[in-house]
């Protein structure tokens, strides 16, 4: 198996209606946007999921597990889409074509296209809200209960590395599928007003309305606007928090168990044990995905075999960074000694809410046996190309001596945080090009992270042509005690290949996060226009 792109018959098509018309009946569906985050953030179609020509093998087996599958693959004319689906031929999958007329061909059919990233699970939050009249409090309300030290919570319902980096004074990292399974320790008193924040809106929203549809005693309310609504109110940030949520108690898990199923019946989640779990994995006709949505701590210490790690909060608000096909089954874990818990019901609640097909594993499991240890991608082989690797103090020697050139392919972030001395930053998908501008009779030199993707970038240049790949990558270079670089004259221009979330950071303008909060205002009336989400809203 090679993932270079290879000469084949024309790829067959797919017209925006039968995408929309699936989406629609819940058939099985996978509709991805070959180009860069960043233009993908700028116009795309609800449920088009973002897989980019430069990371496809690194994104594919996790994405699609079904090799058979409907795939559609679409560009806006940058030439980025029909590679994109041959690669993923290569990869084994059957059922790939084109969208009919691209990005164009879809609004020239009169469907709508939204920006930003995590679209679906932003609006859905956007919907709830409009349904569900959450509640929520201006950050001015909420500095002066806590000037006036009122009897309240801020429970931050984000990951624990976005609350180190700036939150709310006072504020206790409980991410979002934490919430009803700790709520009865952090405030036993009925009389607490618990407050919940994220950076926006969507994970203050959730969460918010998580304890609401629980039926905590305590008055409940959203941080309005999240991080940036208290920025924009000339408020401080708090960064290097440290607080996380206590252990849960006895009474306090009893509470948020009872209270968590009694919400995931009424929104309809399946129940299933080991032999229905069995079942679903042979059955072929279905795209499966199974996940585990502990924090990542209890995943590592020990998780079911095949299960991926997806904390329940940020599997609602990033939905589509972790299924592609619109239609597929999702099967969630929790509590390991009966798999059922307050944190797999909660989550699959919304995920039922957001028009997936959901169910919960319970029951006794020990015979699925149990593994260890981080989450791992699924990668398909590396191609077989005799690819000529270089050890890192040898690429050191031809560096000095003007010999060779680095080019790192890895996500711009990290190459800003740190990158080989004198490395150009390049996307994979335009390698070549970077390649072509370096100076006559260097030899080329590919690294990123680890090294992984080098080894399928290779692939996709001629025998002839091919660069060196830098062995163990950059993380091997620095193994080998060498240093690291934040100069950024090699950047070129402005990366297109990550998104600048308006949300994330702490160096963001008052405009932009004004400008993604007025966004996500304009949700409710553009899914009206839409009609092809099958929201729901108990």
């Amino acid at each position: 198996m090679t993932a270079a792109v290879t000469e084949a018959e024309p790829l067959a098509t797919r017209r925006p209606a039968d995408i929309r018309r699936a989406w629609i009946e819940r058939d099985e569906v996978a509709l991805l946007d070959a180009r860069e985050e960043g233009p993908y953030s700028l116009s795309h179609p609800l449920f088009a999921v973002s897989v980019p020509l430069s990371r496809v093998e690194l994104l594919a087996y996790d994405l699609l597990p079904r090799r058979d599958v409907p795939i559609t693959v679409y560009d806006d004319g940058e030439g980025y889409a029909e590679p994109a689906a041959r690669r993923l031929q290569a990869l084994g999958y059957t059922d790939v074509t084109l969208l009919e007329g691209g990005l164009a061909g879809w609004i020239a059919a009169g469907f709508e296209v939204y920006r930003d990233v995590n679209v679906p699970s932003k609006a859905f939050g956007e919907w709830v809200e409009h349904h569900r009249h959450t509640p929520s409090l201006p950050a001015a309300e909420v500095k002066a209960l806590i000037d006036a030290r009122a009897d309240l919570v801020i429970l931050d319902a984000r990951r624990f590395e976005e609350y180190r980096t700036m939150s709310i004074p006072g504020g206790i990292s409980v991410p979002g599928a934490e919430l009803v399974k700790r709520v009865h320790d952090i405030a036993p008193d009925p009389d607490t007003l618990v407050v919940v924040n994220c950076a926006g809106r969507t994970r203050s929203i959730i969460g918010t309305q998580s304890l609401v549809n629980a039926g905590i005693p305590n008055r409940v309310a959203a941080l309005r606007n999240g991080t940036i609504g208290w920025t924009l109110a000339g408020l401080t940030l708090d960064s290097g928090g440290e607080r996380r949520f206590p252990e849960v108690s006895a009474d306090g898990d009893a509470e948020g168990r009872q209270a968590a199923r009694a919400v995931a019946d009424r929104a309809g989640v399946g129940r299933i044990d080991a032999a229905a779990l069995d079942r679903f994995r042979s059955d072929e006709r279905r795209t499966l995905h199974l996940f585990d949505v502990r924090t990542p701590e209890e995943y590592e210490a020990g998780h079911l075999p095949g299960f991926r790690h997806a904390a329940g909060g940020q599997l609602v608000q990033a939905t589509d960074e972790h299924v592609a096909v619109r239609g597929a089954r999702i099967v969630l874990a929790d509590d390991p000694a009966g798999c059922g818990g307050p944190r797999a019901d909660m989550t699959a609640s919304w995920l039922s809410q957001l028009g997936w097909e959901v169910h919960v594993l319970e029951g006794d499991v020990s015979a699925l046996g149990s593994e260890s240890g981080p989450d791992r991608r699924r990668l398909p082989p590396e191609p077989e190309v005799g690819a000529e690797t270089i050890a890192p103090r040898d690429l050191l020697a031809l560096l000095e001596n003007g010999e060779a050139a680095v080019i790192d392919i890895t996500r711009s972030p990290r190459y800003r945080a740190g990158h080989i001395p004198g490395a150009y930053f390049s996307t994979r998908a335009r390698l070549a090009e970077t390649i072509a501008r370096l100076p006559q009779g260097v030899r080329p030199v590919l690294t990123c992270g680890d090294g992984t993707l080098t080894r399928y970038a290779v692939a996709d240049f001629p025998a002839s042509q091919r660069p060196l790949l830098l062995e163990g990558g950059t993380k091997g270079w620095v193994a080998a005690g060498l240093p690291l670089s934040t100069d950024l004259d090699r950047l070129g221009g402005e990366p297109d290949d990550v998104y600048k979330r308006p949300y994330e950071g702490t160096d963001n303008s008052a405009a932009a996060m004004q400008g993604y909060i007025d966004w996500e205002l304009e949700l409710v009336d553009q899914l009206k226009r839409d009609g092809a989400h099958n929201f729901h809203v108990i």
